[in-house]
């Protein structure tokens, strides 16, 4: 590659080399993630997925339809186990890793290009978290270097039906997350402002935008029917990031996390390689603007995660030609000190990311550095301290009993595991919980988990404090700290239906 724009794929003539490094690497990856999925419990977060999934539709407050849809996939083929629905998130990223491999030999990189962006990839933090819970953000990923990969592909053949590729991918996207919208605007404004301008002309172009617009009417359908209430989801949950400080260190952890630390200056080179190459321009206003618009914005970090790839690739290309020009030696020990150093950083990413051990010290340092992994510990033990509170009442209480949580990991993991314990289906007014209502005869008693005494008291009569949610591991996460209290009460102090006209709580 040159300034003038000469195309990247003739860099390296001849030298594109096999993917099967990339295979190797990216099936080890799923292995590894695979035989640890296992350790602990699903996540606070997991639990939505799991408890929308048993009421499928074509959106839910917080998301679009197909991360509950691939859940109850999930279900149906593994039942309720951890390895198995993990395994959609596993192979998700195992696309990544092999996506990212193509994209380096697209660009005209050799093996060595190839295996670096794969081993970078599959080193950097966020693929290997999203690999270790079933997430939307885990698919999000996926479609964002997809598009990436796609492009490459219609920039490199200069072949406009990569444009209905496109347009499949972009669908799928906006039926898993809304913020793939800011990749989208990266890929118009790329066309826009190079010569991939010569696009919008084509009807290649448009039939990609409709396939696109068709895949995602059914939610936007959705959508209109209610209100476009996730979008209020997403105002108010973006409103509590930013007040929280989840917003903060934006652009220092574009460096830090969203790939692996040691592998920054090859990402780097990968954009202004890009931005110097007329033909893979368009690559870098792909990078550039989801970047600008989230800054702007107050997006969290990860959200601009999926752009990182297609630099790593394009700047493995062009590492692998300056390589090409040193003496054996420096060549040797440079890609010697690079790979070890990306390996270093990779190795500490998974002592913190990845559920290695479920005892002792590796255990004791991930669960420390990991909040998330956190959040995993103690949902059996609280389905099985409610369904205690409730053997313990008087057969008259339990005979018209209700169970009000406070958030959606409550409720997913009552309403699924509570059915060991033939436990009522839970309530809630938070997300989705909102949509399905509340029972049409009033419960006289009430099991109340996520509240305070406070709160309690003031949504219902005669609250008193019925046991706690500790875990046995001792793990302080959201349930342990914030609200580890379950009280029982009796009526609400005003009907249901006065509480369910003030909207959905957004968590």
């Amino acid at each position: 590659m040159t300034v003038t724009g000469a195309p990247v794929q003739n860099v390296i003539p001849g030298y594109r080399g096999g993917v099967t490094p990339v295979l190797v690497i990216a099936v080890l990856f799923g292995a590894a993630h695979m035989l640890t999925n296992g350790q602990y419990g699903f996540h606070r977060d997991e639990w939505q997925f799991l408890s929308d999934a048993q009421h499928l539709d074509w959106g839910f407050v917080p998301y679009p339809p197909l991360t509950a849809a691939l859940e109850y996939l999930g279900l149906k083929m593994f039942g309720l186990s951890l390895m198995g629905l993990r395994l959609f998130s596993v192979l998700a990223q195992v696309l990544v890793i092999l996506a990212s491999g193509l994209m380096a030999r697209d660009l005209g990189g050799g093996r060595l290009a190839q295996t670096f962006t794969a081993i970078a990839v599959a080193l950097s933090p966020l693929p290997m978290f999203w690999a270790t819970e079933f997430q939307y953000s885990s698919f999000d990923l996926l479609w964002w270097v997809l598009i990436a990969w796609c492009v490459i592909r219609l920039l490199h053949d200069d072949e406009p039906r990569w444009w209905v590729a496109i347009g499949i991918v972009a669908g799928l996207g906006l039926q898993t997350k809304y913020s793939i919208a800011f990749e989208l605007a990266g890929v118009l404004m790329g066309v826009l402002l190079t010569d991939a301008r010569r696009y919008v002309t084509n009807r290649w172009f448009w039939a990609g935008g409709g396939i696109a617009l068709l895949i995602f009417a059914p939610n936007l359908a959705w959508l209109i029917r209610h209100d476009f209430v996730s979008y209020h989801f997403l105002q108010g949950i973006h409103a509590r990031d930013v007040h929280q400080g989840r917003a903060d260190g934006f652009l220092r952890d574009q460096f830090l996390l969203n790939a692996n630390l040691f592998a920054v200056p090859v990402w780097l080179a990968g954009l202004f390689a890009c931005f110097n190459d007329r033909r893979y321009r368009m690559l870098a206003w792909m990078y550039v603007v989801p970047v600008l618009l989230f800054l702007l914005a107050q997006g969290r970090f990860y959200y601009t995660g999926g752009a990182y790839p297609m630099l790593l690739a394009m700047g493995s290309v062009v590492g692998e030609r300056w390589l090409r020009t040193l003496h054996h030696a420096w060549r040797v020990g440079i890609t010697t000190l690079v790979f070890m150093g990306v390996f270093a950083i990779g190795i500490y990413a998974t002592l913190r990311i990845v559920p290695i051990a479920s005892s002792g010290p590796l255990r004791d340092f991930a669960l420390q550095n990991n909040i998330d992994l956190r959040e995993e510990i103690g949902w059996d033990e609280i389905v099985a301290r409610v369904a205690a509170i409730r053997d313990a009442l008087p057969a008259e209480q339990q005979a018209n009993l209700g169970i009000i949580v406070g958030n959606y990991g409550e409720y997913g993991s009552i309403a699924l595991l509570g059915q060991h314990y033939h436990l009522p289906m839970p309530i809630t007014a938070v997300n989705t919980g909102w949509l399905r209502g509340y029972p049409q005869t009033p419960p006289t008693t009430f099991i109340v988990l996520g509240s305070s005494h406070e709160r309690a008291d003031e949504l219902f009569t005669d609250c008193h404090l019925a046991g706690h949610t500790a875990n046995a591991l001792g793990a302080a996460n959201e349930e342990s700290l914030d609200h580890p209290d379950i009280f029982v009460c009796g009526p609400t102090r005003k009907p249901l239906s006065e509480l369910w006209k003030h909207g959905p709580e957004f968590r």
